[in-house]
């Protein structure tokens, strides 16, 4: 499924916090530490700046070092399939649970540790305990108050396809957080739906490469509103300050499409070479001391996963949420919102 992505755009580079080193380490003992010193290789398609501070943190407290190779989700999902059984990679993060889907589907991902898996509610993981679910994040709709009153703002995420939002919409087609979107609407509406809805993207919609290029335009007074997950609109406030940020965050109604909640998760490749290092590191992402740890940083606005942990505060609650009835397995493994994208001359 080859399918063109940009890079992540980088913004939101701040100071951490720091956590209770004492406490992660009591999650994190780790027995026969003489094995500690093969790295571990981990391919990521999650944002690098969260990925080096969870993997910094692991390495201190545990002694395994970890190498990373960064793409976006889905180009990285792919290149794991072309090296099928001879992947150098131990462990798979990705944002979004398609790609997951992909290499379980392939048979490429081993069993995680059930007590791993038991850390976080059931319904964000694999139903076969081949993967297990970290973050989450919601679709959502960033509007500019200075161009669109808010009374005047969709229910639906389908809306946007009709004809009088033409010009006031922006989306990032090419973005990997945009695929789960396409298949929600495929799976709760059809396909002959799903296409003709992108049509009407098409139609109306200024193009951008990425959800960070959205918000901004939005933020700018570029276009009206823009469709991206919520955690871009918490970056761009850190980066230039909540106070002076110009967009509002417009969320769609309980249960519409457009509220959708990605899963991020990861995986152990069963071709792995430090299976239990691996694992290791699954159960460190899942810990309530690392997802605390994300939760109360500045450079991450996704839901912590794990049971009785906050989110940062500069999002919705977690319990307000009304999303899609949709579950991670109906999502599929993005090859269908591939087809539809290109069928509608999106990509």
């Amino acid at each position: 499924m080859p399918f063109p992505f940009e890079p992540d755009g980088g913004i939101g580079r701040r100071p951490l916090l720091a956590l209770m080193p004492s406490a992660l380490a009591a999650c994190l003992a780790v027995p026969g530490q003489a094995n500690a010193a093969a790295p571990l290789t981990l391919y990521s398609g999650q944002h690098p700046q969260m990925v080096g501070l969870l993997t910094k943190l692991f390495t201190k407290e545990t002694g395994i070092p970890v190498r990373v190779h960064s793409g976006e989700g889905p180009e990285i999902a792919n290149q794991i399939l072309a090296e099928g059984t001879r992947s150098p990679a131990d462990v798979f993060f990705t944002e979004n649970s398609p790609e997951l889907v992909l290499l379980d589907e392939k048979g490429l991902l081993a069993p995680v540790d059930p007590a791993t898996v038991a850390k976080i509610p059931r319904r964000f993981s694999a139903v076969d305990g081949h993967w297990v679910g970290v973050l989450a994040r919601e679709s959502a709709l960033a509007y500019n108050p200075s161009l669109i009153e808010g009374s005047a703002l969709p229910g639906s995420l389908l809306d946007l396809a009709r004809s009088q939002w033409k010009g006031k919409v922006a989306i990032a087609p090419t973005d990997a957080d945009f695929l789960p979107l396409v298949d929600a609407v495929a799976a709760l509406k059809g396909e002959a739906a799903a296409l003709a809805w992108l049509k009407g993207l098409r139609r109306n919609a200024a193009l951008y490469d990425d959800d960070e290029g959205v918000v901004a335009a939005v933020n700018r007074g570029a276009v009206a509103t823009g469709i991206i997950n919520s955690y871009y609109w918490g970056r761009l406030g850190t980066e230039v300050g909540f106070a002076k940020m110009k967009s509002r965050i417009h969320y769609f109604r309980p249960g519409d499409v457009g509220g959708l909640i990605n899963v991020s998760g990861a995986a152990v490749l069963k071709s792995s070479r430090h299976p239990a290092d691996a694992q290791h590191f699954l159960a460190f992402l899942v810990s309530r001391p690392a997802q605390k740890m994300l939760a109360r940083s500045d450079i991450d606005f996704e839901y912590p996963l794990a049971r009785g942990v906050a989110a940062n505060p500069a999002l919705k609650p977690f319990s307000e949420l009304d999303p899609p009835n949709i579950s991670v397995a109906a999502l599929g493994d993005d090859r269908l919102a591939a087809r539809l994208l290109r069928e509608a001359g999106l990509i």
